[in-house]
């Protein structure tokens, strides 16, 4: 499978302010992600989630090593605006990428300023909003907008652009459950039907639990990665970094400690549900 994003030997050291040390957030780090999947990035505060999506569309560059996107060297300055229209960022505060007072004028905003044609403009713009179910709104304020809506009106500014990739940096920190639940619906729909490849910064357990892949950062280093069962399942390594698993395996964990013999890899409450149901019966 063709690579989206690949790190070789990653170095990144913020500089220190007049005669203090520079902060070393990573000295050697080796991750690939692959076009298509849709990877969750979890880690305590500090661990270097956020840095590391900043590399990804050449925010920041490396210290040391090499960032490629595409097989483009994120260094290279010749192919800077190409890397920007591959991957493309949402974050964690929907209004502060929304620049427009009408919403079809804030999706319209990228691809004008990438100098993409007004009929052109218009189609992307469209089905955009369609994809994240945000047309009946083309005509409204944004800030009047709930959060969760607000949020999937950034990520119709993305997606209007165009780009194979979509960073997500903790995209629902400030969105209440029903906010939540919008935005990783459009984000799931958006991988699974339009096949763009996603990477999501979440410190939320059940939103990392719905990706296909599950990539652990501690002290600038990976330190667990497999299928959403897998990496959760090593309930006693999450602890020990700061984390925690989804609800439904903390609680298998939890009866287990009690004497109970139930599967760590249960993430849904179906799932969950099921081996309570089969333990009790055995």
């Amino acid at each position: 499978m063709q690579e989206t994003i690949q790190t070789e030997h990653l170095a990144y050291t913020y500089p220190g302010v007049e005669d203090t040390p520079g902060v070393a957030v990573f000295k050697d780090l080796d991750l690939t992600i692959e076009n298509g999947s849709f990877v969750a990035i979890l880690g305590s505060n500090g661990c270097g989630k956020s840095t590391l999506a900043k590399h990804f569309n050449a925010i920041l560059l490396p210290t040391g090593g090499k960032v490629w996107v595409y097989g483009m060297d994120t260094a290279d300055e010749e192919k800077l605006i190409q890397i920007r229209r591959s991957v493309g960022m949402v974050f964690q505060n929907p209004d502060n990428q929304i620049v427009a007072n009408v919403v079809e004028e804030d999706v319209a905003f990228g691809p004008e300023n990438l100098g993409i044609a007004s009929p052109e403009i218009r189609r992307r713009v469209e089905l955009a909003l369609k994809q994240v179910g945000m047309y009946e709104f083309r005509e409204h304020a944004p800030h009047l907008l709930s959060g969760g809506q607000k949020q999937r009106i950034a990520i119709a500014g993305v997606i209007a652009m165009e780009p194979k990739c979509i960073v997500l940096d903790e995209p629902t920190a400030m969105l209440d459950p029903k906010g939540r639940r919008e935005v990783m619906e459009t984000v799931l729909r958006l991988n699974r039907e339009k096949g763009i490849t996603v990477i999501l910064i979440t410190h939320h357990m059940d939103e990392a639990a719905q990706a296909g892949r599950v990539v652990v950062l501690h002290q600038g280093q990976i330190a667990a990665d497999g299928t959403p069962k897998e990496v959760f399942s090593q309930v006693d390594l999450l602890h020990r970094l700061g984390l925690a698993a989804p609800d439904t395996v903390e609680l298998c964990w939890e009866l287990d400690r009690k004497g109970f013999r139930l599967p760590l890899d249960r993430l849904t409450i179906e799932e969950c549900g099921q081996a309570l149901y089969e333990s009790v019966m055995a």
